[in-house]
């Protein structure tokens, strides 16, 4: 008769009738340790004893090894037995280095001396990153002292800047060409509100002068910028 005390587990169970029976742990006779398994837990049921589920749950686990062994193809029954066996073989070396620790120790509750006092050093040696200390120091500041999304004034000088598109520019050049026949280039660009409008202006003659409906003429400091007419060849484009 098994005494359910004695055993802290079903591993604890399997490795007592391995030892019992002497089998060889790293080929365990699958058939036979199912048996007398399923016996002890089939007798602790008919006692009375309160069954923990995790022995219940190593008999069905055994139980299924064992059916999947009648199959043609053993390979999931060998996987699942190798498992088992590595858990066994692992279980049976905590016990053994718990067993030489408690001999060597005289016990796990036995102290060769009281806890002493010892003195500390307070420095810090730990080398850290620059933004890594800065996060660090934000986050342990507060939400007051973290990084903030920029004022909404930061943005009026952006929002309030009129954007002068290019197409503007090359309809109203080409009207100023058809009243006036030549215009000076330099004083055409002169005469500009801010920066973009001076930019928009030139990529309109650029446009122009690309789509062949006007040309400049002249050489040095300044040019004329005329609208091409049908069969006009002289000019710089």
């Amino acid at each position: 008769m098994y005494k359910t005390e004695a055993f802290e587990g079903p591993l604890d169970l399997l490795l007592y009738l391995i030892t019992k029976h002497k089998l060889n742990i790293n080929d365990i006779p699958i058939f036979q340790i199912v048996e007398q398994y399923t016996a002890y837990v089939r007798q602790m049921q008919e006692e009375k004893l309160d069954v923990a589920s995790e022995f219940l749950e190593m008999a069905a686990r055994l139980v299924y090894i064992k059916t999947v062994s009648l199959l043609p193809t053993q390979t999931e029954a060998e996987e699942l037995k190798k498992e088992l066996q590595g858990e066994l073989i692992e279980y049976q070396a905590l016990k053994d280095a718990a067993k030489k620790l408690g001999a060597q120790t005289g016990g796990f509750d036995l102290f060769t001396r009281g806890p002493a006092p010892f003195k500390r050093d307070m420095v810090y040696t730990r080398l850290h990153e620059p933004g890594d200390i800065l996060k660090a120091y934000l986050n342990a500041a507060g939400r007051n002292f973290r990084r903030m999304p920029p004022p909404i004034e930061a943005f009026k000088k952006i929002v309030a800047t009129k954007i002068i598109a290019v197409g503007d520019k090359i309809s109203d050049l080409m009207t100023r060409l058809t009243k006036d026949k030549r215009i000076s280039f330099k004083k055409y660009l002169y005469v500009s509100e801010s920066r973009s409008d001076l930019v928009a202006k030139f990529l309109a003659v650029l446009e122009l002068c690309k789509s062949k409906e006007i040309y400049i003429d002249g050489d040095g400091e300044d040019f004329d910028i005329m609208r091409r007419e049908e069969g006009t060849a002289d000019g710089i484009d």
